[in-house]
């Protein structure tokens, strides 16, 4: 349960996440690309997905369907600076696009 407001962190939905990355000053927008790449959507620098630094990654699953499986990525564009979001689909859902750019991504910061 997250103390703060009660709700466990679980329950989290896609537009929660994306609310609080905002809240945090993560407000750009980021995709997924053929080969294994990440675009900016602010400067359209493309990255290879192993070169985008991580702020923190929130796997959700959908609460009727578990095959609804994301990660929000929280990201920072080599180029620009911008921070913001990468939504991306696992599992039986994804795309050759969200899977290549998942797996090569570093891991995020741990938080202890």
């Amino acid at each position: 349960m997250d103390e703060l407001d009660g709700v466990a962190r679980d329950s989290e939905t896609l537009l929660d996440v994306l609310a609080r990355f905002t809240r945090h000053g993560w407000s750009s927008q980021f995709a997924a690309r053929a080969g294994g790449t990440v675009e900016c959507e602010s400067c359209h620098t493309s990255m290879a997905a192993a070169n985008v630094p991580i702020l923190e990654l929130r796997r959700l699953e959908g609460a009727s369907d578990p095959d609804d499986m994301l990660a929000v990525v929280a990201v920072e564009c080599v180029n620009c600076g911008r921070r913001g979001s990468l939504v991306l689909n696992y599992g039986p859902t994804a795309t050759e696009e969200d899977a290549a750019v998942l797996l090569g991504l570093g891991d995020p910061p741990r938080t202890e």
